[in-house]
C-alpha cells in the first residue's frame, strides 16, 4: 500500500521573519573586568577624602530679605496751600496793614501796648506829611463847580473837614511839653500846623466857619505853651536867633490877629532876655535909612553932624 509521505511541520526556528541567527560569543570575564577599570580610570579621583557626591555639594549663599522695604511713592501733582505770613505781609499796602493793626489791638488791647513802646517815636515831617494826606482828601472831596463856600459844599466835604481837625488835635499835644523836650521841634510843627489851618476852606455860614476859628485859638494856646518852654531852655537862644518872632508875626498877620497872643507871650519873653525882636529892629533900620534919604534928597544931610578939626 502506498502511502503518501506527510512532510513534517516546519519548525518555528526556521522561520525566516525571525531575526536571523547572531554569532555567539564567549564571555570572557577578563575582558569586562578591564573597560570597567578604564572607565574607572576615566573618572576623577576624590582628593584628601572629600567626595563628589551632590548630595553634599556646597550651596550659593543667598543674602535674606529684609523684613520691611519702603515702597516708592508715586509723585503727586501741585497742592494749594495758603501763604506763609512774611508773604502775606509783602501783599499788603499801608492802608490795609494799618487796618489789620488795627484789629488785632483792639481786640487785644496788650497788642496795642506792645507796640505802643516798640514803634518809633513819629517824627515832625511825617507828622505833617500825614495832614496833608488828610489835606489832599478834604481838598479833593469838594463838588466840582458852583459856591465852594456854600452849605451844600460844607456838607459834601463835612466828613473830610473833621478828619483833617481831628489829626490836628491829636498830633499837636503830641509835639508839645513835657512830651517834646526839644523846642526847636516843637515850633517846627507848629509852623507847620499853622499854614494848614490858613488853608482850611472859608464858609459863608457862621456856624460853619467855627472849625476854623477854634483851631486859630487852639493852635495859639500851642504857641503860647512852646514858647515859655523854649525860653526856659538855653537862655531863649532858639527864640532869639531862629527867627520865629518874623515867623509869628506872619501867621498872626493871615490869621488876622487871631494868634495876637502868642506874639504878645514871644515879645515879652525876648524883651525879658534883654533882646529885641528882630521885626522891630528891622522896622526901626527902616525908619533910619527913610530918614537919611530924605535929608539927602533935601539937601541937609550931615548940617547937624560935629565938624572935625585937625588931621584925619
Amino acid at each position: 500500500m502506498n502511502v503518501l509521505a506527510t512532510p513534517p511541520p516546519p519548525h518555528h526556528f526556521s522561520n525566516p521573519r525571525l531575526s536571523p541567527s547572531r554569532s555567539m560569543s564567549f564571555y570572557t570575564p577578563t575582558a569586562s573586568v578591564s573597560r570597567k577599570r578604564k572607565v574607572e580610570d576615566d573618572e576623577p579621583q576624590a582628593e584628601d577624602g572629600m567626595s563628589f557626591s551632590p548630595s553634599i555639594s556646597p550651596v550659593p549663599h543667598t543674602r535674606p530679605l529684609p523684613a520691611y522695604r519702603h515702597a516708592k511713592r508715586p509723585r503727586s501733582g501741585p497742592v494749594g496751600r495758603a501763604l506763609a505770613l512774611p508773604r502775606l505781609l509783602e501783599t499788603l499796602d499801608a492802608d490795609s496793614l494799618r487796618a489789620v493793626l488795627q484789629s488785632l489791638c483792639t481786640r487785644h488791647p496788650e497788642i496795642g501796648t506792645e507796640v505802643e513802646h516798640t514803634a518809633p517815636r513819629p517824627s515832625v515831617p511825617s507828622a505833617l506829611n500825614v495832614l496833608k494826606n488828610y489835606e489832599s482828601a478834604l481838598q479833593a472831596s469838594f463838588p466840582f463847580g458852583g459856591d465852594s463856600s456854600s452849605d451844600y459844599a460844607y456838607n459834601r466835604v463835612r466828613e473830610s473837614l473833621m478828619a483833617l481837625l481831628d489829626a490836628l488835635a491829636d498830633f499837636t499835644p503830641h509835639f508839645l511839653p513835657p512830651n517834646e523836650t526839644q523846642a526847636s521841634q516843637s515850633l517846627t510843627f507848629l509852623d507847620g500846623a499853622t499854614d494848614i489851618i490858613h488853608r482850611l476852606p472859608d464858609w459863608s455860614s457862621f456856624q460853619n466857619s467855627l472849625h476854623k476859628h477854634n483851631a486859630y485859638e487852639e493852635i495859639s494856646g500851642a504857641w503860647v505853651l512852646a514858647i515859655r518852654e523854649a525860653a526856659k531852655r538855653a537862655g531863649g537862644m532858639q527864640l532869639q536867633y531862629g527867627g520865629w518872632d518874623q515867623k509869628l508875626a506872619k501867621h498872626n498877620q493871615q490869621a488876622n490877629g487871631k494868634l495876637q497872643d502868642a506874639v504878645n507871650e514871644l515879645s515879652v519873653n525876648i524883651g525879658w532876655m534883654g533882646g529885641q525882636p528882630q521885626a522891630q529892629q528891622h522896622g526901626s533900620r527902616g525908619n533910619d535909612l527913610n530918614s537919611v534919604r530924605q535929608e539927602l534928597l533935601a539937601g541937609t544931610y550931615g548940617k547937624n553932624l560935629p565938624v572935625h578939626v585937625g588931621p584925619w
